[in-house]
């Protein structure tokens, strides 16, 4: 059983420069992480680089909902709708404490995108194309009944409601705990490891050159199959093998808000209709309410898309037009993030109206690139790509694998009992918590973080006690930290306040209160010098400078 400490990164480093690997993932963001779990589990030895942190790119900056994609009927993608519907009841079962039901309500508006006959056949077909259980099928609500459901809703023009379920999730949690699986099975996956160059033997592909971001050691790595899941980045590599031809990337920017439930008391998930004719969500979630997102072609810096001031004028704007009585100001935004979405370009459409469907090329040296495609259809994705490499393997005469095996297979903390278990299985372990000292929120927000893996965490309080009290930490700050280093790969503080955690969105006085303490502990454990520690200390305040500048704006 692999482990997954950032204690023995280079003891991981040094292993993957040891053999050839039967695959090599180069991404880990949820599409890598994916297609690891998936070739590791069908007896493929998987070894899996990222060039940032785990979920660093893409999959810590989505909309957070594995959603399946009522938009997409409007733009008859019936087969994207009816994959996804489907696939988000899996990615739902298989890790209950990542992914939670969530009734969204779409309210219908005289001259809106959805009237109320389309929007009651469209959520019919939504539905049956999904295979969506009896208990979360759509009803129809009336004016009333709709804004009995959410009263802060503008009400003129209000016609009436749609009320269905989608699922929110926290998307680089998700990864995390799929890469975890990943590496339980005997995956070896490392982060801030940056592939350079590929090497070929007779013009294919046989492994690549891979810089240590923090050493700056340099290793090569072997593998029979290459596969390129950098998401965004996805082209910078077919251009290093010389194959960008033909389909390319059309990267397009989502933006979120976040606003404090005192200031925004949004009772209910919202889909809603901007003016321009575009649509988003506003969604309630830990005491907090977050709206999202635009959709804008992007061509600047990869690795930190930032929030422009006409991205927070369009979210504000649209954000008052229909919860008018809100009167949002950029003064009562309390953190934001940036995404990039790696679409595959449509000459002639704009990036609200491009396909979120996912493509495989694959490069005459053999260089296996995915791209495209959604959170939601990440396992499936993965079974595809796989599925690809078992054909190459039975061509070139190499022993057969077995087909997928994650359709039914918990991730890392999903080991819980599935989804209809889940409530007690959290209900049961929070005594647990207080008994060590926890209140029954900190304790519950820990089971829910961390699943069936909160024994471990549980663990750590008791034999860290001392110690956090004389780091001057709480207990559970320690013990999630602590958790995060030797299970989860974390390096540095911002690792662990914005991928592990989702603090620095969802919690950001929680992250100023405890971010120096942190990054204190980290040094210490880590042996940082004075000068490292500071540095990382200060790409802590940058993240948080950047988060809450439409608050100083």
């Amino acid at each position: 059983m692999g482990t997954f400490s950032a204690g023995k990164r280079d003891q991981y480093l040094n292993q993957m420069a040891e053999q050839e690997w039967d695959v090599l993932v180069i991404g880990g963001g949820i599409t890598g992480a994916g297609i690891a779990l998936d070739a590791q589990t069908r007896g493929l030895r998987t070894a899996l680089l990222e060039m940032q942190d785990f979920a660093g790119g893409t999959s810590s900056r989505s909309t957070k909902l594995v959603h399946g994609g009522l938009r997409y009927l409007k733009q008859l993608e019936i087969g994207v709708v009816a994959e996804v519907g489907k696939e988000r009841a899996i990615v739902y079962e298989n890790g209950p404490h990542v992914t939670t039901p969530e009734w969204m309500l779409l309210p219908i508006y005289e001259g809106g995108t959805f009237g109320k006959m389309s929007t009651s056949l469209g959520l019919r077909v939504y539905d049956y194309l999904a295979g969506v259980k009896k208990g979360e099928r759509r009803t129809m609500l009336s004016a009333g009944e709709t804004l009995g459901k959410e009263p802060l809703l503008k009400q003129q023009g209000l016609k009436g409601g749609g009320y269905y379920v989608e699922y929110r999730t926290d998307d680089a949690r998700l990864t995390i705990e799929v890469l975890k699986e990943a590496v339980k099975h005997g995956a070896l996956a490392v982060n801030y490891a940056k592939v350079e160059q590929f090497m070929y033997d007779n013009k294919q592909l046989a492994g690549v050159v891979m810089i240590d971001q923090f050493s700056g050691r340099s290793y090569e790595l072997r593998a029979k199959h290459i596969i390129n899941a950098a998401g965004p980045w996805v082209d910078t590599l077919r251009e290093k093998d010389h194959s960008k031809e033909g389909k390319m990337l059309h990267l397009s920017k989502g933006v979120h808000l976040v606003f404090d439930q005192g200031r925004f008391p949004l009772k209910q998930a919202i889909y809603f209709d901007t003016p321009d004719g575009r649509m988003m969500f506003a969604i309630p979630r830990d005491n907090k309410t977050y709206v999202g997102t635009t959709d804008t072609n992007y061509k600047g810096d990869l690795v930190n898309p930032l929030v422009t001031e006409a991205d927070r004028v369009y979210i504000l704007q649209a954000a008052n037009e229909m919860f008018p009585g809100m009167k949002l100001t950029d003064g009562d935004v309390e953190s934001s993030w940036a995404g990039l979405r790696p679409l595959i370009h449509q000459e002639g459409k704009s990036p609200s109206e491009i396909s979120r469907k996912d493509e495989i090329f694959v490069s005459a040296s053999g260089l296996i690139s995915m791209a495209g495609g959604k959170l939601t259809g990440y396992r499936k994705m993965a079974e595809t790509v796989v599925d690809l490499v078992a054909k190459q393997r039975s061509a070139a005469g190499l022993a057969a694998i077995s087909g997928c095996q994650t359709g039914h297979m918990p991730i890392s903390g999903g080991d819980v009992g599935g989804s209809i278990q889940y409530k007690k299985f959290v209900q049961e372990r929070i005594p647990e918590g207080t008994r060590l000292g926890l209140s029954p929120h900190e304790a519950e927000q820990l089971v829910r973080r961390y699943g069936s893996n909160i024994g471990a965490v549980y663990t750590l309080i008791v034999k860290h006690a001392l110690k956090a009290e004389k780091e001057g930490l709480p207990a559970s700050l320690l013990a999630a930290l602590l958790y995060s280093i030797e299970e989860e790969m974390t390096l540095r503080p911002v690792d662990f306040f914005i991928r592990r955690t989702g603090a620095l969105f969802f919690n950001i006085a929680w992250v100023e209160a405890w971010k120096d303490a942190v990054t204190t502990y980290m040094g210490k454990y880590f042996g940082w010098t004075t000068e490292l520690t500071a540095q990382y200390a200060e790409e802590l305040n940058e993240r948080l400078a950047e988060a809450i500048q439409a608050a100083d704006a």
